[in-house]
């Protein structure tokens, strides 16, 4: 039994080594070096330490101030404050450390192609280790559908949304940029993590029919996300060839 939940929380990283396979297939036309996509993903692995951290100075300095997440309030916190704000910091200071001022950055694409690695690196850690919290086979195979379908590409959906208004503003000076990048993976990911931690709150006050009805919403939510960040990618790419497209005819001449 200890084998299998070991087994089950080691293939937690399946997921987000798919939808890596997923984002590279975006940039099949001109796609980012290898050796360059494996170290931000690795760089955004290890950027779950700094949030950890984060997350627990956040905690020790706010804690006896913020209700604890069995209150709205408090679900509200953690959801926004503690997991969001902390976390896509995080994710997207590994794209601006590693690759933006790098000449391989040269599409609009190639924020969210990215972006989206930073994502997954960091999903790919958080997932297994939330797998490995599971007492339980039956848990743990319950989060890992959930999480496979939602968070994961949740990870990669808002932080790719940041590299996408991030590499917007840099090529074309238009758009919010990487704060407003920021902002809306917050917003997002802040959605995301206070439907999940609802639950307790009203789980405790009884009213696990409307808990019920809150989940969906996570549904919901992941596939706004997706439709928001795809049209961001096929504005990318338009630009992108358009742009290939000059650069060809001018060599050319």
């Amino acid at each position: 039994m200890a084998n299998a939940s070991w087994q089950i929380a080691a293939s937690g990283a399946i997921p987000a080594l798919v939808a890596m396979w997923v984002v590279d297939r975006l940039d099949a036309k001109r796609p980012e070096p290898p050796r360059l996509r494996r170290l931000v993903t690795f760089m955004g692995m290890l950027s779950v330490i700094p949030a950890l951290v984060l997350e627990m100075v956040l905690m020790g300095t706010f804690g006896e101030r913020v209700p604890p997440p069995l209150t709205y309030q408090g679900a509200s916190f953690h959801a926004f404050v503690v997991a969001a704000f902390v976390e896509e910091a995080c994710k997207i200071y590994v794209v601006y450390r590693i690759v933006w001022r790098r000449p391989e950055f040269d599409e609009r694409l190639d924020g969210i192609v990215y972006a989206s690695r930073a994502g997954l690196g960091f999903a790919l850690v958080e997932n297994v280790l939330y797998l490995l919290r599971e007492a339980s086979l039956g848990g743990q195979l319950q989060v890992w559908i959930m999480r496979a379908v939602l968070a994961v590409p949740g990870h990669a959906m808002w932080t790719g949304m940041i590299g996408a208004m991030a590499a917007r503003r840099r090529f074309d000076r238009r758009g919010l940029g990487l704060a407003g990048g920021y902002l809306l993976a917050v917003a997002f990911h802040g959605a995301y993590d206070f439907c999940v931690f609802l639950q307790m709150p009203l789980h405790y006050e009884g009213y696990d029919w409307l808990a019920r009805l809150v989940m969906p919403a996570l549904v919901a939510l992941t596939l706004l996300a997706f439709f928001v960040l795809r049209s961001m990618a096929r504005t990318a790419l338009r630009l992108d060839d358009a742009d290939a497209t000059l650069a060809a005819r001018a060599s050319a001449t």
